[in-house]
């Protein structure tokens, strides 16, 4: 690790809300010869309204534009970045099926590109994104950069859900009891099923599973499972 990112990490640890995050994370994209940057973190659950959060350095205008003319859910770059830790660099063919935004984007002086996301175990993703105006990412560029840019994606997200908290806040910790119970149901098997296999009585499972769905505010225990599941508590 050399002086300049000793000095961007020690600020990120150091920063106490998002803004001074992005603006360390912003340093470290003009020293790898990027003029803007951004982060997004989407959390997966509730699974029909997943929450996305975004911070950028980009024109506001364009930020307005993005949000009102609801590019994020037909943004390729997001739509890769939320399953697939791959980096993605923009290029006409990326953008292919996004063409009004592509040419909206290129208008602001966002027309190279690079992103890449970072999973977390608890149902949260986080994407950071490096643009510049001119002079196309050459694979001579990226090799060279690779290193340096993994360091930043990482360290970046590691920042930003350290302030950001997680889905998991707020909600008490399901008991090893619940767990099993939630297990069991994510497999199919009835409260029947699970008292037999458990060797306990199908009160005592509906009990651990009835206090398992208000843990998440589930409507069935089916739901609990899926959502348990997602966020790894069943791991």
């Amino acid at each position: 690790m050399n002086e300049w990112t000793q000095d961007v990490l020690g600020r990120l640890n150091e920063a106490s809300e998002p803004s001074q995050v992005l603006a360390q994370v912003s340093v470290a994209a003009r020293r790898l010869g990027f003029e803007h940057c951004a982060y997004g973190l989407r959390t997966l659950v509730p699974f029909t309204r997943p929450k996305t959060l975004i911070f950028s350095t980009y024109d506001e205008r364009w930020s307005r534009r993005y949000i009102s003319a609801g590019y994020l859910q037909v943004d390729p770059t997001v739509a890769h970045g939320v399953h697939s830790g791959a980096p993605v660099v923009w290029s006409n063919e990326v953008f292919r099926d996004a063409p009004q935004m592509w040419d909206e984007a290129r208008s602001f002086g966002l027309r190279v590109g690079w992103a890449q996301s970072v999973f977390e175990p608890d149902a949260r993703v986080g994407m950071l994104s490096l643009a510049r105006s001119g002079e196309p990412l050459t694979a001579a560029e990226m090799r060279a950069k690779d290193r340096s840019l993994q360091w930043l994606v990482n360290n970046a997200h590691r920042a930003f859900c350290r302030l950001l908290g997680g889905p998991l806040a707020g909600i008490e910790p399901l008991t090893k009891r619940q767990v099993e119970v939630l297990r069991w149901t994510g497999d199919g098997k009835t409260s029947d099923e699970i008292a037999a296999i458990l060797c306990i009585s199908k009160p005592t499972v509906d009990f651990h599973l009835r206090n398992a769905m208000a843990r998440f505010g589930a409507a069935t225990k089916s739901s609990a499972a899926a959502f348990a599941s997602r966020l790894g508590l069943l791991n």
